[in-house]
């Protein structure tokens, strides 16, 4: 049987930040999947480099990142200041929403105000969740609007059952002086006003933390099955590993159900997010990193310009773009309940292996990465795709991406395509 002083499990940003950090070198990380990285992947396909979802950092100690850039040695980190919108309407309002209300139409900037200053104006009503603390801070047309509608899509659930600091720092809070203030003088600023980026993507950093990582200690393919926790002996598909710490970066259902504690699963609850990353044959929209939508007609909530990040604008490829999305919250089934595998149309899914520390589909992502060719063919339709996610996006696109630059020659045909094989959807 083998032996380690530190079992971690999981090769994410957590579990091999903790195996560089540790002095004590005796160590092992086990990981499900093929690659180190956990949800903080890049993929590169003909030309186009996508992350698995939105990892731009935002460094709260300069020495963390000093410590980082230090171990990307010949790669180019760019220090960005972030600009970011909201799509309200016709318009693309500056975020954060509740300190740019005067961007907004004459009668609904009207409406935000009135109902601001009069819900701070008389005594504070009760903030006994994150839903009632935005009516009471921001007022019913601020809330209504914006705040609930891009949350809700943002955390899938009821706001009325999240607590009043859910968010947190990453909470952009406004007073009624800043928000009239922002009006003559602008100061969007933010925790992530500026971000680093590595031109080749994000998983830079996930090679950094690995430089530091003992040679050998890290085991890909090998999921933790079990805990025996009174012998401390973990299994896997290949062996026993005794252990005197483990050290876990997997959901806490699947790690206490490994071990065999009983637990409510009905405590725990969990969301998906959807990410599908597009590359286009042209240049889109300019000046933007991301844009918030809180339109709950439209499927995501948000789309980041990565071509934007390194201002690109070569012939090709040219434009890189990544839709969010998320699925509603589970809530567990009992003792060892198993999340519900993500909803991801037809074949066309990659599923992330983060919360795969216990094999098969956990909590986490699916990302998507493809091409749009607008001088194609026309597509091949595939009526569950084109139903449940692409169609109404994708149309969107057209106004988003290229603000009406191109829409003479997007109805000539438009194919999404796989990484391999023949077109699996349309949009027109």
């Amino acid at each position: 049987m083998d032996s380690v002083r530190h079992l971690i499990v999981g090769a994410g940003v957590s579990g091999l930040a903790m195996a560089a950090a540790l002095r004590d070198r005796d160590y092992l990380v086990l990981e499900a999947d093929s690659e180190i990285g956990g949800y903080c992947k890049t993929v590169v396909r003909e030309g186009f480099t996508w992350d698995y979802s939105g990892h731009f950092f935002h460094f709260k100690h300069p020495e963390i990142e000093a410590w980082l850039r230090a171990r990307m040695a010949g790669q180019e980190v760019r220090t960005v200041h972030k600009k970011s919108f909201i799509r309200y309407g016709d318009r693309m309002i500056d975020f954060p929403f509740q300190k740019n209300i005067h961007q907004l139409p004459q009668d609904e900037f009207i409406d935000c105000l009135h109902d601001l200053y009069f819900a701070r104006a008389g005594a504070p009503p009760a903030e006994d969740s994150f839903k009632a603390m935005l009516y009471a801070r921001f007022g019913r047309a601020i809330a209504e609007k914006f705040l609930i509608p891009y949350n809700e899509k943002l955390y899938a659930c009821d706001l009325g059952t999240l607590d009043r600091d859910a968010m947190g720092r990453f909470f952009p809070h406004a007073n009624l002086d800043e928000i009239v203030r922002n009006m003559k003088v602008a100061d969007n600023a933010s925790y992530n006003t500026t971000f680093t980026y590595p031109a080749g993507g994000a998983i830079q950093y996930i090679r950094a933390l690995a430089s530091e990582v003992r040679d050998g200690s890290i085991a890909l393919d090998e999921p933790l099955l079990s805990i025996d926790l009174p012998r401390r002996v973990a299994r896997t598909p290949r062996r026993e590993i005794r252990f005197e710490r483990l050290i876990s970066s997997a959901p806490f259902p699947r790690l206490a159900a490994a071990a065999g504690l009983p637990f409510d699963g009905g405590v725990f609850s969990w969301n998906k997010v959807l990410v599908f990353n597009l590359g286009f044959d042209r240049k889109g929209a300019r000046d933007v990193h991301w844009v918030y939508v809180p339109d709950r007609a439209v499927s995501f909530y948000r789309i980041g310009y990565y071509d934007n990040i390194f201002d690109s604008d070569s012939p090709e490829p040219v434009r890189r773009a990544r839709l969010s999305t998320r699925r509603r919250r589970r809530r567990g089934r009992g003792a060892g309940a198993r999340p519900g595998r993500s909803a991801a149309p037809g074949d066309h899914r990659r599923s992330s292996p983060g919360g795969r520390a216990f094999g098969g589909h956990g909590p986490g992502l699916c990302a998507h990465h493809a091409r749009l060719d607008r001088r194609a063919a026309p597509p091949v339709a595939h009526p569950a795709v084109e139903r449940r996610l692409f169609h109404r996006p994708l149309r969107w696109l057209d106004v988003l991406l290229d603000r009406g630059q191109h829409r003479r020659g997007a109805r000539a045909g438009r194919r999404l395509q796989r990484h391999r094989g023949p077109g699996v959807g349309s949009a027109q």
